[in-house]
């Protein structure tokens, strides 16, 4: 759904549709837009952040209270979330004003409010489906009331951009598996790159083998649609900048191959590229937002299935970087894939790489449905990639690489085995696996297999692909700086156990 917005620094006199944010807590004693509700108007409405109250005036027209929680609190999140209830609660209007009068705090100025209000409302207007009749919206206008109107309209234009890579991502998610097959993922790409300003490269069977990308290769042997690898890369105007890396894995179905998965579990697994469509989102954003780093994109796109020609456990595949890897349970084959792109990531030269990865169901176990795990081999990056998750209301939680766990997967007859000990670390363990293909380059891992996928409508999220990892990598590569030599970081991203 479209939904356009505009600036003006009063409240407009015609509005029947009014919007005004709540604090919870006391009322504010300058009487402010940010005063506490009217308790006799509204039962039951606390300011809470993403409350809402619709109380209707004497003339006919109507206030939504929107609550924005307590003062300390109030930040790019809380703002997201509000704009994610004012689209709910505005739903069946046409238009509606919103006060954002009073809001702006010393580390949320006019622009931030505006971007994180427009991206919630944005993100709770998304809708997606392939009935008959779709789901009808009427909310078609918004109006940012905010005496620096040039600041909001550059916030609009920011959330806007970032809303709208986050719904591209979503939609790629959200896409059936037999319509999103790897080779129209590439020719997605192909499309979106020639649209957005950057270029892309894709990979057939021929050349994926050619390139020695024996993970892949091997996924994909099971399947009758073919792999592709699509290689994106996009660049600014000053040639002498950084590189980041974005890796981001692309198994368009899991079925888990011949380690099936339930019927329960495969009901969702068309969501298995969500780290693809994340980096595929991101990349479409760069030029827009002008991120000032080349940032080079790798997605091995492959569907998992038991086809007479699979993987079979106990097969060995030998990645690009020429390290061997036995597999004895063929649902552990995003790291297989991972690891071919993480070598081509490496021989970039990059000053960082990020993979995003729906890898293992045990961050799920650990970690819920809400928060990614991060891990990864620098600090200095690993607190960066914290630091763009909080600005982004995205959450993330730092998980250790212990060299102790290294054993898990030792293998008798190849230089490492694709599975550890079964419901012990998995997560750590995939990610130490990662590890051995990014030799001397500085690397941070998102598990997404938690969030990357809402199983209900909640706020901004609705039901179905999330787009996770979308916000997080924009609010790194924005005013991105150089890490320097991994040399530098001292080994302090590990977090050894002995």
């Amino acid at each position: 759904m479209s939904v356009v917005f505009d600036a003006a620094a009063t409240l407009p006199g015609d509005v029947a549709v009014r919007a005004r944010p709540v604090l919870a807590g006391p009322v504010a004693p300058d009487g402010s837009a940010l005063a506490g509700p009217r308790p006799e108007a509204t039962p039951g409405f606390s300011g809470a952040v993403g409350e809402t109250a619709t109380v209707a005036g004497a003339d006919g027209s109507l206030e939504i209270l929107v609550g924005m929680g307590e003062v300390a609190d109030l930040d790019g999140e809380a703002c997201r979330r509000a704009g994610a209830a004012l689209a709910g609660a505005a739903a069946a209007c046409e238009m509606v004003a919103c006060d954002l009068t009073g809001i702006a705090r010393r580390s949320l100025q006019p622009e931030g409010v505006a971007s994180a209000v427009a991206e919630g409302v944005l993100l709770a207007s998304y809708r997606f489906g392939r009935k008959s009749a779709p789901e009808k919206a009427t909310l078609r206008r918004v109006v940012l009331v905010e005496e620096h109107t040039a600041a909001v309209l550059a916030g609009v234009a920011k959330g806007t951009v970032t809303a709208g890579a986050v719904t591209f991502a979503r939609d790629l998610v959200n896409t059936p598996a037999d319509e999103l097959t790897p080779a129209r993922f590439g020719e997605i790409a192909t499309e979106h790159g020639a649209g957005q300003g950057f270029s892309v490269v894709v990979w057939d069977e021929s050349e994926i083998a050619r390139a020695g990308l024996g993970g892949l290769g091997g996924v994909a042997r099971g399947s009758a649609e073919p792999p592709r690898l699509v290689r994106a890369e996009y660049r600014p105007d000053d040639r002498a900048a950084p590189t980041v890396a974005l890796v981001g894995k692309g198994i368009t179905f899991d079925s888990g191959g011949l380690s099936l998965k339930t019927a329960e579990a495969m009901m969702t697994m068309k969501c298995d590229m969500s780290g693809a469509a994340a980096v595929l989102a991101v990349l479409g954003a760069c030029r827009r937002l002008g991120v000032g780093v080349r940032v080079v994109g790798f997605m091995p796109m492959t569907e998992n299935m038991p086809g007479g020609r699979a993987i079979k456990p106990g097969d060995v595949v030998r990645i690009r970087n020429g390290k061997t890897i036995e597999v004895l349970n063929t649902d552990c084959e995003g790291r297989l894939v991972l690891a071919d792109a993480l070598c081509l990531a490496v021989e970039e030269s990059p000053d960082a790489i990020v993979d995003v990865a729906t890898l293992t169901v045990a961050v799920v176990v650990a970690l819920g449905r809400r928060i990614a795990g991060l891990m990864g081999n620098d600090d200095r990056l690993l607190a960066r990639v914290e630091e763009a998750a909080a600005r982004a209301g995205e959450a993330v939680w730092r998980l250790p690489l212990p060299t102790a766990y290294r054993a898990a997967y030792d293998s008798e007859i190849a230089d490492m085995k694709n599975f550890g000990v079964a419901r012990e670390a998995g997560t750590l363990v995939a990610g130490l696996l990662l590890e051995e293909f990014v030799v001397n380059t500085s690397w941070a891992h998102l598990d997404v297999c938690g969030p990357a996928w809402a199983p209900e409508t909640v706020g901004y999220l609705r039901k179905g692909g999330t787009g996770f990892g979308v916000r997080t990598l924009l609010e790194l590569l924005e005013g991105y700086r150089p890490l320097g030599s991994p040399a530098e970081a001292g080994g302090r991203g590990r977090k050894v156990l002995r």
